[in-house]
């Protein structure tokens, strides 16, 4: 294993040292070659390397790397147009560096309309927006929050897709909720999509009590699913949209979509940030949000020929295939011990989540015939 150092241990890393990395595919030092699954976490959405990003961060880490807030990047105003208009409504956007950090923005404006008889915060088990202490309140990993308590009040957890208790909930609180966290389809919490029908519940409180609804498109958005937004896949209209993940192309940014008249709630001096937006990720910002229009229109006959090759597997341990778009889950009958190390061993580098779900997050521009690759090396491990 490798020598962390004077690194805080919080990772596990893959036993490989990186070269480089193009497209799907990531190098050694040894000149081995690596199918990348999980695209750094739905990070890289046009694969390593791609040469209108790599152009653009060039181009712009020539003229100026940082900025601060003193000035306005042409870039920001650029993106921040396409990500408003993508949603079909009016709205601000407030950069920031990270997923969490759009979260924090989106419970900063919550926070400031809640009142007294209007402040509690739903949000749902196994729902995931960050890991700082406002947002681990939103959290929905008693793994990850139990030792940090307390953290934020009349914060409440409700199980995703029980209809029934979203409508005991609402039934006794539903005028005294401020605001409801939601992932239209929960990523580190198994790649859980939302029904349908609960989306529908979800939709007819959030209009029958106003309440904030801020759609977690952090790992989701962006494509993934089909849609601009994984909140299109339903009947969803949120009044805030974070993000994050593959909006800067490989380089840390976020933001937080104020849409329709939550873009008024928060104003000067209530929130800032000296790194965001960062002008060389607002280059790749730009490619993507240029970009994603034409890619989004290939995802779903590249994730429903994606699901007919991994039918092989459900006779190897598998016993279903969930999700939407290019955002799958593998869902194993039980764990395969050693499973990360089998897949390197096999040249395929896999993602875990919940211990026996194979988290699949492919750029969006993978090829048939590497889904095809995909499929074959992941039968070999599953089969070893």
């Amino acid at each position: 294993m490798k020598n962390h150092g004077s690194l805080l241990e919080m990772y596990h890393p893959f036993d490989i040292t990186v070269e480089r990395a193009d497209g799907v595919y990531i190098y050694d030092t040894y000149g081995h070659r690596y199918l990348y699954t999980f695209s750094g976490i739905g990070v890289m959405s046009l694969g390593h390397c791609h040469p209108q990003v790599s152009a653009a961060f060039i181009d712009k880490i020539s003229r100026y790397a940082h900025l601060s807030n003193y000035f306005l990047d042409e870039d920001s105003v650029y993106v921040a147009d396409r990500l408003v208009a993508f949603s079909g409504k009016q709205g601000k956007v407030f950069f920031t560096n990270s997923g969490t950090e759009a979260t924090e923005a989106a419970l900063k404006a919550v926070k400031k309309i809640s009142t007294v008889g209007k402040n509690k915060i739903l949000f749902f088990k196994n729902g995931f927006h960050g890991r700082t202490l406002g947002a681990l309140s939103v959290n929905g990993f008693e793994t990850l929050t139990g030792q940090f308590m307390p953290l934020l009040e009349n914060t409440v957890c409700l199980n995703i897709n029980d209809c029934e208790e979203l409508d005991r909930y609402m039934l006794e609180n539903g005028q005294n909720t401020a605001a409801m966290f939601v992932e239209p389809i929960q990523g580190s919490g198994g790649v859980v999509p939302l029904t349908q029908k609960f989306a529908q519940k979800i939709e007819q409180y959030h209009k029958e009590y106003r309440f904030l609804l801020i759609s977690d498109e952090v790992q989701a958005g962006l494509g993934r699913t089909g849609k601009i937004y994984s909140y299109q896949n339903y009947s969803l209209e949120p009044d805030i949209i974070t993000l994050a993940k593959s909006l800067g192309a490989g380089l840390p940014l976020g933001a937080a979509v104020f849409l329709e008249e939550s873009g008024s709630i928060l104003k000067d001096p209530d929130h800032g940030s000296t790194f965001a937006p960062n002008p060389v990720a607002l280059a790749g910002a730009r490619v993507i949000t240029d970009k994603i229009s034409e890619i989004v229109k290939e995802v779903n006959e590249k994730s429903e020929y994606l699901r007919k090759k991994l039918k092989p597997l459900t006779g190897e341990n598998i016993a279903e295939v969930r999700g939407i778009g290019l955002m799958l889950g593998a869902v194993m009958e039980k764990p395969v011990e050693n499973l990360l190390k089998k897949g390197v061993d096999n040249f395929i580098l896999l993602n875990l989540v919940r211990k026996s779900i194979i988290r699949l997050l492919p750029a969006l521009n993978i090829t048939f015939q590497q889904i095809d690759e995909m499929a074959e090396k992941l039968l070999i491990v599953l089969k070893e």
